[in-house]
Parts: structure tokens; sequence; C-alpha cells
């Protein structure tokens, strides 16, 4: 592709964004280099590095960008009276935007930091958020006042979905089970609750 004569930064953080993200979602993180992403959009690849710090800037703000479609999608979500009904909806939400987008999806857990570099703050507050939309559902049916252990309730639960879906997106599950993803999760979410509910 040739490039502009001129781009505003504005623009070629976009174009870079959006090339990389393109590149993930075909051939995941293996395929993504500054090299390839500065060749497509017709750069050098220093150029890349003007806009972002490194590749793990680049590949940070990705996974900032899905953290914020993700909860653009739960956002939609109708609120149901019935707590059991909310967090199922939740599970089948976050099962259903994996699925979208898999390869894209998976980078957020590949991807790992050098060592000595902090998760950003906005990055982690990202994160926080979607555990604390998992503990406000599970709060009204989690059988417990102390905020500690709902929190780790909440942390359970959610790794047990999660579990499920990156088996389901990495083509894994049914080395495990016959079954789809769906019934398995709706599975784990009403069994979790009713175990809850037990104790």
């Amino acid at each position: 592709m040739g490039r502009r004569s001129v781009h505003t930064p504005e623009e070629l953080r976009e174009h870079i964004l959006n090339t990389a993200t393109e590149l993930i979602s075909t051939s995941g993180l293996t395929g993504l280099s500054a090299r390839e992403v500065a060749r497509r959009i017709g750069y050098s690849a220093g150029t890349i590095y003007n806009v972002f710090k490194n590749l793990d800037d680049l590949i940070l703000t990705i996974e900032e960008r899905m953290l914020d479609e993700l909860d653009a999608s739960l956002n939609e979500l109708p609120h149901d009276p019935d707590p059991r009904k909310n967090l199922l909806q939740l599970a089948e939400a976050y099962l259903a935007f994996t699925h979208k987008n898999p390869l894209r999806w998976n980078l957020l857990f590949e991807h790992h930091l050098p060592q000595g570099m902090d998760v950003p703050a906005q990055y982690q507050a990202k994160l926080d958020g979607l555990l604390s939309r998992i503990e406000n559902a599970l709060q009204p049916i989690a059988n417990t006042s102390d905020e500690a252990e709902l929190k780790r309730r909440a942390r359970v639960l959610w790794a047990g979905v999660h579990g499920i879906t990156s088996l389901s997106t990495a083509g894994k599950l049914s080395s495990v089970t016959t079954e789809t993803a769906a019934p398995l999760v709706r599975d784990l979410v009403q069994t979790y609750i009713d175990g809850l509910n037990t104790r």
C-alpha cells in the first residue's frame, strides 16, 4: 500500500492500530511485527516506534480497545430481576464475544510483558471494571457479606468460565468433551451458584 503524503499523528496512530489488529485477527500474536505493520502502511519500521514506545505498548493499546469493546457489549445486556439470569447473561455474552474474534481475544492472555514492565494503570482499571461487573451480578446470590470473600468468589467463577472459553477459542474443547462451550458455561454458572447457596 502506498502511503499518503501526509498523515496527521492521530491518523497515523489509527492506521498502525488498525493494521496491527488486522494482523493479529488473522495470524495471532506470532503474525505481528513492527516490520510487517510498517510494510503494510507504507512507512518505515522506525515510524511505529515514533508513535508507540515499543511493540508491547502497541499490543497493550489493542488489548485496551478490546476490553472497551467487551465492556460496551456487556452494557447492552438487559437487566433481569432474577440475579441468576443476570449472571448467566454475563457469562454467555462473554463467551459470544470471545468467539467473534478468537485470535484477537487470546492475545489478552498470550501476551506477556517483559520483566520489570508494569501493567499501565488504565489497563488494570479496565480489567478491574470487568471483575467488578461480575462481583455486582454475583453479590445478591453470593451468600456472603464479606467483601473480600465476594471478590474471591467472583474471580473463581470468572476463572472457570474463562477456562471453558479458552479451550473453546483455541479449538481444544473437543479433547475433553463432545459438548459445545455454551451448555458447559451454563452448567458451570448454575452449579456454582447452587453450591454457594448450600453453604
